[in-house]
């Protein structure tokens, strides 16, 4: 029996809920890159990373391949970044929100 639209969606937004994936898809975006230069960049073990990849290829947002000697991982569909980047308008439009909900309380704040 298949797994229901609904929840096969919320089992990919649960991959995206850890920074270190997050991290690893944003520098994913600009091509395919080897995990050496994941780990240059992402402040963790090798070991938590090399975890976190295989979270990322399991549910089929990353994949990886061989380059020579290089293991190489890529987003597995440019989707994935357009998912980001409508991940980072909503968390601006939000962000804006509170700013602007902020602003009007602070100048409706009642004298003393």
């Amino acid at each position: 029996m298949s797994v229901p639209l609904y929840q096969a969606k919320a089992e990919m937004f649960r991959t995206l809920g850890h920074p270190v994936r997050i991290r690893v898809l944003e520098l994913l975006q600009a091509g395919p890159r080897p995990v050496r230069e994941l780990l240059s960049e992402i402040d963790v073990e090798p070991s938590n990373l090399s975890q976190q990849l295989a979270v990322l290829r399991r549910t089929g947002v990353v994949v990886s391949f061989r380059d020579g000697a290089l293991v190489m991982y890529a987003l597995s569909t440019p989707d994935v970044a357009d998912l980001l980047a409508a991940g980072r308008r909503i968390l601006g439009a939000v962000l804006a929100d509170r700013d602007g909900l902020l602003a009007e309380l602070k100048a409706h704040t009642p004298a003393d």
